[in-house]
């Protein structure tokens, strides 16, 4: 059969693989199948469609029977509308300094949820007990936003992963001072593969209340969603969604993507493949002299210094960035369609570069 006739054109090489973001990454064949699967006909908007109906099935068979899910447009978003349900106006988030929302939002959780973030530096981006306490006081001092709420990020924007005992340890210690946890879960689906456990292990086992479900960074186009884990935690979470401009009119095809990643085993076996292909560069980068491996790799990230003229050269043959760029620090992705060859290519022109 012939593919439909476009006037769009292809404007960049398919060929070409970097290891900058997950985000770079195209969409999964089989999200595609999805997405032609959920068109044709009428169906309706806003939610009501039969897909997003069956989603909240799917996403109750990994996450409980109590797991709703509210599909978003994008990640910041599922984190804005998520924080806004959980805290009242004069409320605050605790969190680790390098996590996501204070980092790469553009201060959208101030901007638009009007909460105020409270930081914790960490050495490996995981919070603890002892970490939350540095900010969790103050409840009735009205000069002080309030502490209300403790978010984690599984996995860390270091490529670290919470056992689900820490998890565990910081919903008690949370919930204890009356705060609610979320769960940045961006990259959820590369945590649950270097665990191997299945993701409710570590969210609605251990006490997380909300979750940012994450599908773009594992081969999703736009697949994201709030997940609700404790219905009791939040308030007018539907509304939320519209007035963060997160409410999508055709969200069939949100869902439908949803679906695809989660009906079987779709998201595990992306994620442990991008899982793997940094291992393989892990393991290929230690081998190069004068290349640091500055965290342990649980996931799909691999971050390292190396001199920055040889980073610089680098990033002339591959797409990468620099995570600290005074102290020569970068950070390497590996994605659901990386290949073993991208990685030993990669690795070679490192060691040439560092030969030069």
């Amino acid at each position: 059969m012939n593919p439909p006739k476009t006037d769009a054109r292809r404007h960049h090489d398919p060929e070409v693989r970097g290891f900058a973001s997950d985000n770079y990454a195209g969409v999964h064949p089989e999200v595609l199948a999805a997405l032609a699967l959920a068109n044709g006909g009428h169906q309706v908007s806003y939610g009501e469609d039969d897909y997003t109906g069956h989603l909240q099935q799917v996403v109750r068979s990994h996450f409980g029977a109590t797991a709703e899910a509210f599909p978003v447009f994008n990640g910041t978003g599922a984190n804005v509308v998520a924080l806004q349900a959980l805290t009242d106006r004069w409320g605050a988030v605790i969190c680790a300094e390098s996590a996501h929302i204070n980092t790469d939002e553009g201060g959208a959780p101030e901007q638009v949820a009007g909460i105020k973030l409270l930081t914790v530096p960490t050495p490996d981006g995981k919070l603890t007990p002892d970490l939350i306490d540095r900010q969790a006081y103050g409840w009735d001092d009205e000069h002080r936003a309030m502490p209300q709420v403790v978010s984690i990020t599984q996995n860390t924007e270091y490529g670290t992963v919470y056992t689900p005992d820490e998890i565990r340890a910081i919903c008690e210690h949370a919930h204890e001072r009356g705060m609610t946890v979320h769960l940045d879960g961006a990259r959820i689906a590369n945590a649950a593969a270097s665990l191997d456990v299945p993701m409710r292990a570590f969210t609605n086992a251990v006490g997380v209340d909300v979750l940012s479900f994450g599908g773009t960074k594992n081969g999703a186009m736009s697949g994201e969603a709030v997940v609700v884990l404790n219905p009791g935690a939040v308030r007018h979470l539907k509304h939320l969604r519209k007035t963060s401009m997160q409410l999508a009119s055709k969200m069939r095809f949100v869902s439908v993507q949803l679906e695809a990643l989660l009906a079987k085993d779709l998201w595990l076996r992306n994620a442990r493949h991008a899982n793997e292909m940094a291992r393989r560069l892990a393991e290929g980068v230690r081998a190069v002299h004068g290349v640091e491996i500055l965290y342990e790799v649980q996931a799909n990230a691999v971050f390292a210094r190396l001199p920055h003229d040889v980073a610089e050269r680098l990033q002339k043959r591959y797409r990468f960035y620099f995570w600290d760029e005074a102290a020569g620090d970068v950070r390497w992705m590996c994605s659901f369609d990386t290949t073993e060859d991208d990685v030993d290519g990669f690795v070679a022109a490192l060691e040439e570069e560092m030969a030069r």
